[in-house]
């Protein structure tokens, strides 16, 4: 059930996006709702992503604290990663909204 007023949801929002013209200022409003999603779902994965890293650094830390350098810097390239996927989402939700 819930699947369902999801899409129905998903599709009477989509609807007037996409029937709107190119100059139309009705359509502004999904580049705004588009853009807040996009940074929201990055800052959302980065965040769950470098929590998990962090947490499984420490616990291999404290197993074998001879080994903490090695873990440290493997650990600090990782988050460096994940943190690119943030800078990613924010950099669409800019294109979004800045770019038409």
């Amino acid at each position: 059930m819930k699947k369902v007023i999801l899409t129905t949801l998903i599709a009477l929002i989509a609807v007037p996006a996409f029937a709107a013209t190119q100059g139309d200022a009705t359509a502004a409003w999904a580049l705004y709702i588009g853009a807040g999603v996009a940074i929201g779902f990055a800052g959302l994965g980065a965040g769950i992503g470098m929590g998990s890293a962090i947490r499984g650094g420490l616990e291999g830390i404290s197993r074998n604290p001879g080994v903490a350098g090695t873990i440290f810097n493997y650990l600090l390239v990782g988050v460096a990663l994940i943190e690119s996927i943030a800078i990613y989402g924010l950099v669409v939700s800019l294109i979004l909204l800045f770019v038409k």
